[in-house]
């Protein structure tokens, strides 16, 4: 259990769901976390479990450690503004969960020599199953292991670089909804095989889940578990065939690209 002190300085659902993720397991003693949120009444359910709330971000500041930015990306600045007298280049690590907003933005507006993180999480950040990127370009080991260790408590992680972010977005956080019109189709093909919606929903569902953990337990290639499900002449194969002649792939591809596209526009 970490001694250090956490200020969460957004207290909608990302910010939350790091907070209650972080007492969840045990990383950090409840009294150690403060959540902000200007309508604090929002936030004060979360006194239940212990976790310190309050709509001074400055004072949350102080008393921290590490500050984790959890706003809109139009409240960004006003906040750093905010905070930016009170951050300790030699006390502070911040972590921005802000999408859109560069390193070199935010430290263009605080100015000080502070550790900066520009963490990528997913929704699954809610049950502790997000897919979190992380870049820095001025933090030291010890702190990008501080960043990673509170992160893997709510997930997995990975480091890249920082102009990987916009892909991270697609590929981590647009892929949450990539999977799930997977299984949302398969679901319905379910239907016309002659399931009723739930069932034909949780089999889908836990399959993925299933093939997913395949991958990420025995860190092999997908093709080498689809081998494993494909014998001669079978249904299985006879299926995927399909699905290829009918662009399965190529769609799946071309909708991560047209993403990037998008995504790419609306920072540039």
């Amino acid at each position: 259990m970490t001694r250090k002190k956490i200020a969460i300085l957004g207290g909608g659902n990302i910010g939350i769901s790091i907070a209650e993720g972080l007492i969840k397991n045990d990383f950090i003693a409840p009294g150690y976390i403060t959540v902000t949120r200007r309508k604090k009444r929002l936030i004060e359910h979360l006194t239940d479990k212990g976790i310190v709330v309050t709509d001074n971000n400055v004072e949350a500041v102080r008393n921290a450690d590490i500050v984790i930015t959890a706003v809109q990306p139009k409240q960004l600045s006003d906040l750093l503004i905010e905070i930016k007298n009170h951050l300790d280049p030699e006390h502070h690590i911040l972590a921005s969960v802000v999408t859109g907003v560069s390193i070199q933005e935010i430290k263009d507006v605080i100015g000080a020599d502070v550790p900066i993180f520009r963490v990528m999480p997913n929704t699954a950040i809610a049950i502790q199953e997000s897919m979190t990127c992380i870049a820095t370009n001025n933090g030291n080991e010890p702190d990008t292991q501080i960043i990673e260790d509170i992160f893997n408590r709510l997930g997995k992680t990975v480091i890249v670089e920082e102009d990987l972010m916009a892909s991270s977005t697609v590929l981590g956080a647009c892929g949450i909804a990539y999977s799930l019109r997977f299984i949302r189709a398969a679901s319905q093909g379910g239907i016309e095989i002659g399931f009723d919606s739930d069932v034909a929903q949780l089999i889908a569902a836990q399959t993925v889940k299933g093939a997913a953990s395949l991958l990420l337990e025995h860190s092999n290639h997908p093709e080498e578990e689809i081998d494993k499900v494909t014998t001669p002449r079978g249904c299985t194969i006879a299926g995927l065939n399909e699905m290829e002649h009918q662009g399965f792939s190529s769609a799946l591809i071309k909708g991560v690209i047209t993403s990037f596209k998008r995504i790419s526009n609306i920072t540039e």
